[in-house]
């Protein structure tokens, strides 16, 4: 069950080298998250009912004695013992074990959802994360960036070719990039207190982050067929198997149940009565017969229907996640092109930096080009950022979609 798991980290972390791996934080979290453990539980629960399920009822035993001794000339019982046991139809015990065993087949489903999902929140607030801690690496270049145009701007308003307006308007933009930088800060405190907490430990526990994430030169080939693969389609499955299970249990219940028992009694001795046949032993054997049998008739009317439902629900919920999977697949190929074109815009933003410096040799450097060339930087960095954290996010769905 965690082998898939395995191979999907291995996926999510191709491009990771260096720092604390996500798969790290993934086997982390299937060890310690509660939601997990509660769902082990409860299989254990399940798979401990097999047992309990494949033994027979409850032996019954009777005593009975006389109280009261009427006064009789012939002989008397004296007291009675007997033991009754009843026994299911031939075949009743194994339909038992199976249809427990195909309940708790379908509650370790619960428990590979369960945790195929987890690895999928942890691998978005992951790169969340990520993409918090580039923005303000990119945030503190630019600030970087304008502190140098500020240098430059003071060196100009003492020769008298630059304003000190302009000055100011550089500091300001410093202003409201640290202020971004800050702001950036804290919501990465309360993503990293939501990783945490998935992984069941302290909200201030220290969560490395890889500094670096690049495009994957490949990506895998896709196929809609392995969208049957998914847990969460399997576990129709095996509700469906179970309520196949439950109906052989229902044609078992609705067989006679046999009963075998034996009955000791005891006399009085009397001249009448030799003492080696005065106490009795009588086998005893019973038999029921469910001969009004229309609750087994309309349990079997109940199983088909139920089928029939799960079979709807399964086809419903296909159709769900062939459609995200659609759309995971799109915009991961749209994060790609849009990457492309604000690395082509950033390169062209950045000659134009260069052409602005180069001007400042003549002395008509215009810092309010500064700061407009300074912004689409930022802009296009920003949108680089956030197109490889999308293609991570969607690659991570894939691999919730796609069973492997």
């Amino acid at each position: 069950m965690r082998k898939g798991i395995q191979i999907i980290c291995a996926l999510l972390v191709s491009s990771m080298l260096n720092a604390q791996q996500l798969e790290t934080l993934i086997q982390e979290a299937l060890v310690n998250n509660p939601s997990i453990q509660k769902l082990d539980y409860q299989y254990q629960v399940a798979v401990e009912k097999v047992n309990e399920v494949n033994t027979l009822g409850n032996t019954e035993f009777n005593f009975g004695f006389m109280a009261v001794r009427p006064e009789m000339d012939m002989p008397m019982e004296r007291f009675s013992v007997s033991a009754m046991q009843m026994l299911p139809w031939f075949g009743t015990l194994p339909a038992k074990k199976a249809y427990a065993e195909s309940v708790a087949d379908a509650q370790l489903v619960d428990v590979d959802i369960a945790q195929r999902k987890l690895a999928l929140s942890i691998s978005q607030l992951y790169y969340q994360i990520y993409e918090i801690q580039a923005q303000q690496e990119v945030l503190a270049q630019n600030k970087t960036l304008l502190q140098t145009f500020e240098k430059l701007a003071l060196t100009s308003v003492r020769v008298g070719k630059a304003s000190p307006v302009d000055v100011m308007r550089l500091q300001i933009r410093q202003n409201e990039l640290q202020e971004e930088i800050d702001v950036l800060n804290q919501k990465s405190v309360g993503l990293k207190a939501a990783l945490n907490s998935l992984m069941n430990r302290d909200y201030d526990t220290p969560i490395q982050i890889v500094s670096d994430l690049e495009f994957p030169k490949n990506e895998e080939i896709l196929a809609y067929e392995s969208l049957n693969n998914n847990p969460e389609l399997l576990k129709y499955d095996k509700v469906a198997y179970s309520v196949d299970q439950s109906e052989k249990l229902n044609q078992k219940e609705s067989s006679p149940t046999l009963g075998v028992g034996v009955e000791y009694i005891n006399q009085d001795a009397h001249p009448m009565i030799t003492s080696s046949v005065k106490d009795m032993v009588m086998p005893m054997l019973s038999l029921s017969i469910p001969i009004f049998n229309k609750k087994y008739t309309s349990v079997s009317v109940q199983n088909e229907i139920k089928k029939q439902e799960i079979q709807a629900q399964k086809n419903e919920r296909l159709n769900l996640l062939t459609a995200e999977l659609s759309k995971a697949i799109s915009q991961r190929k749209q994060s790609r092109i849009k990457f492309d074109v604000q690395k082509d815009n950033l390169e062209i933003a950045k000659n134009a930096e260069k052409i602005l410096l180069k001007n400042y040799e003549t002395g008509t450097i215009d810092y309010d080009e500064v700061l407009k060339i300074q912004e689409l930087q930022l802009k296009f960095q920003k949108n680089q950022i956030q197109a490889i954290k999308d293609y991570y996010e969607q690659t991570s769905l894939i691999d919730y979609l796609i069973q492997l």
